[in-house]
């Protein structure tokens, strides 16, 4: 699976991921992916003494293959309901874990 293979909100989470590096972003769901008519917050991470709080360097391309992690999380999204909130992790410009906020009732 490509980058240039997916919807533009797709494309956009990806993207927002590699030019975080570090940190979370926060979304809604609505069609099995990220919601582009409600905010996203994120939340970066700076590793201090460390020279690795720029962008990915894959941010920049407009083409290229995903790798397992990006495919996981695409999977993940597709999977939850709508008006789901997720909270992913983003270690390395690459989702590293996502967090599933869902309301139950009380039995």
């Amino acid at each position: 699976m490509n980058k240039a293979e997916l919807s533009s909100p797709k494309q956009s989470l990806i993207k927002q991921c590699q030019q975080l590096n570090f940190g979370r972003i926060t979304f809604h769901v609505r069609g099995s992916e990220p919601d582009p008519t409600r905010p996203w917050h994120t939340r970066r991470t700076v590793k201090l003494g460390s020279g690795e709080n720029g962008p990915r360097s894959e941010a920049g391309l407009t083409d290229f293959e995903l790798c397992k992690v990006q495919q996981a999380l695409l999977e993940t999204l597709g999977q939850l309901e709508d008006g789901t909130q997720v909270t992913v992790e983003v270690r390395h410009g690459l989702p590293f874990l996502i967090e599933i906020e869902q309301d139950h009732r009380a039995a």
